[in-house]
């Protein structure tokens, strides 16, 4: 057997979100015989997706039932120009920011306290805990509480060229302007100073090979959104909001913010669901109840998950343990369930890219 015939084994694996076999869809890279044994290339570049794993067990099932050795190997970046960081950036004269980070995915939200980076810490954390690379890149420059959560206190080290060394918490590098001033020291910047400064972090830290940068934006849609959006390919955003109506109105600016932007929304994160009772087990709607998957549906978004109001995730965040990693935690498993389908969306995006 040969690889013209590999392939045409393979066109009878079938992509179940995009409804095309993956060699029309364009994600069957190289692919070499020897004897039984066959190596194929997949560009399948979100770790932790669970779909993305149902088509690579497909793709070895269905070479398998011919007789074959099969070995799954990433596509080469030279070839993979359809997904990831490399290919969508905002000028693709210029050399290209994050050249290692196939995917950037932006946690935002229209108002402060919603528990932005209550998700963004979580949901890296659970990305992590898959075995993807991740960094957390914590640019609310006003407010950077992620050090905290994370219980890092260590700081940034240097190199000879004056490049910066993140600190890894959890399995993930970190990055944060909350590493470098002091514990009480407020951070009182203009605009310019803001750009300049994250500028530097994304240019000069050396952030090696990631499967994902998740990116903690500061609220609203001020200067540190928008360098961000101007000076990075960012795969994808997720959008945090409450269920509470306030909430779900500063949300639908972040989502203009994007749309303005051209730049993917992966869906729609709603925390401080209901409380359950730690006595009596009865459920209590807090901030209401369904703002946030109404508000998915209503504007055409996937809906990643509901996370309760539960203590546990205060008591975590100021004990600097994601509560993600507890694995007797329901709301633990609520955060991976999010961080999974938050996977599910990025490998969509990259697969729907490469196949146009």
């Amino acid at each position: 057997m040969d690889a013209d015939a590999v392939r045409d084994l393979l066109t009878d694996v079938e992509d179940p979100d995009l409804g095309a076999d993956i060699v029309s869809s364009n994600l069957v890279g190289d692919i070499s015989v020897d004897g039984d044994d066959v190596t194929v290339e997949l560009a399948l570049e979100a770790p932790g997706s669970s779909v993305e794993e149902e088509i690579e067990q497909s793709v070895i099932e269905t070479l398998e039932a011919a007789g074959l050795d099969v070995t799954i190997t990433e596509l080469e970046e030279d070839e993979d120009d359809g997904v990831g960081v490399e290919a969508v950036g905002p000028d693709a004269d210029e050399e290209e920011p994050l050249p290692g980070v196939t995917n950037v995915i932006a946690v935002t939200s229209g108002k402060g306290g919603v528990g932005k980076s209550t998700i963004s810490v979580n949901l890296a954390a659970g990305l992590a805990q898959t075995g993807a690379d991740v960094a957390l890149f914590d640019a609310d420059m006003y407010g950077p509480n992620v050090p905290r959560m994370l219980g890092s206190t260590g700081q940034p080290r240097a190199t000879e060229e004056e490049n910066i060394i993140p600190p890894e918490a959890y399995g993930m590098k970190l990055m944060s302007i909350g590493l470098m001033v002091g514990e009480d020291d407020p951070v009182i910047w203009r605009g310019a100073l803001v750009h300049q400064t994250i500028t530097q972090l994304i240019d000069d830290v050396e952030w090696g090979d990631l499967d994902y940068m998740v990116v903690d934006f500061p609220p609203g849609t001020g200067d540190t959104q928008l360098t961000f959006l101007q000076s990075v390919p960012i795969t994808g955003s997720v959008i945090v909001t409450t269920p509470q109506e306030v909430a779900i109105d500063d949300a639908r600016r972040g989502l203009q913010m994007f749309a303005r932007h051209d730049t993917p929304v992966l869906g729609i994160a709603e925390n401080m669901g209901t409380f359950v009772c730690p006595d009596c087990g009865s459920e209590h709607d807090i901030f209401g109840a369904g703002g946030g998957e109404a508000f998915a549906e209503e504007n055409d978004m996937p809906f990643l998950g509901s996370i309760p109001l539960d203590p546990s995730i205060r008591e975590s965040g100021d004990e600097g343990e994601p509560v993600v990693l507890d694995e007797d935690s329901e709301t633990g498993q609520a955060f991976r369930d999010m961080a999974a389908e938050t996977a599910d969306m990025v490998g969509i995006l990259n697969r729907q890219q490469r196949s146009q």
